[in-house]
């Protein structure tokens, strides 16, 4: 199965991410976490040691690469490949992390205009359409924060979008932003994930706002000040505090996301 995660700055989409792949892996399956956010917070989240993570340079920045896999040969510059070779990318640069956990982190560009296409944007548009297509495991995407990766419909062969959600107005408006886009390229199962959830009159305030854009509300996570001090000591949170409400909650997830795809996406009867 291939899940986006995604949401507004801040709502705690990374932590979600991380944690579900760590759940996954400890389940027995094969997991590879993609951070494509231009923070690399995801590594931290799923575990790894702050020596392994200052090694890592994203695929999105590292020149010799792109150059290499999207140049060709005596054409003149600004000529480059489309479609360029991706399928050694997680052999290649992908590190094994806790429990098994393969990352890789693909980064974003950062260019003068949107919707404009370079050769890195040629480079990790095809590593990602490889990423949810053709690798047979759990991938799981952490999103850029907000809708932009969307509107270049880097996103449009996931199987699942899960949009992370918190008690606030610009949180649920975003939600529907990402809805909307999501369903223009052709994602059809999207779902949320209430995080920092601290009071029954919070919850009602997400129900009702996902309501209202027909968006569907999976599982609600509790606040839990040890998830927010997990994060200040660098230490996974389902390493720091594992039997936490909040932990507990979002290893409910991987149940709720099989019973919903099973009820709304005929292929996974199959």
């Amino acid at each position: 199965m291939k899940l986006a995660v995604t949401g507004k700055g801040g709502v705690g989409k990374t932590f979600i991410a991380g944690t579900l792949a760590r759940i996954l892996a400890k389940d027995g399956y094969k997991v590879l976490a993609v951070d494509a956010d231009p923070n690399i917070n995801l590594a931290y989240t799923i575990g790894f040691r702050e020596d392994e993570i200052l090694r890592i340079t994203p695929l999105a920045v590292n020149r010799e690469l792109i150059y290499e896999r999207t140049s060709i040969p005596g054409l003149p510059p600004g000529t480059f490949k489309l479609f360029p070779k991706v399928d050694d990318i997680v052999d290649r640069f992908g590190i094994k992390g806790p429990d098994g956990v393969m990352l890789l982190v693909m980064g974003t560009v950062q260019d003068g205009g949107t919707g404009c296409l370079c050769p890195a944007h040629a480079f990790l548009r095809n590593l990602l359409r490889h990423l949810i297509v053709e690798r047979d495991e759990f991938v799981i995407l952490d999103m850029e924060a907000g809708i932009e990766h969307l509107g270049r419909g880097t996103a449009k062969n996931v199987d699942i979008m899960l949009i992370v959600v918190e008690p606030s107005f610009k949180s649920i408006e975003t939600a529907h932003r990402i809805k909307k886009l999501a369903s223009d390229i052709g994602i059809h199962n999207f779902v949320a994930v209430a995080n920092k959830v601290s009071t029954k009159e919070e919850e009602e305030f997400i129900k009702k706002g996902l309501d209202k854009y027909s968006i569907p509300l999976l599982i609600t996570v509790p606040f839990d000040k040890q998830i927010a001090y997990a994060d200040l000591v660098k230490v996974a949170p389902i390493d720091y505090a594992p039997s936490s409400p909040a932990i507990k909650a979002v290893s409910q997830l991987k149940k709720s996301i099989t019973e919903y795809m099973t009820k709304h996406d005929p292929s996974c009867n199959k």
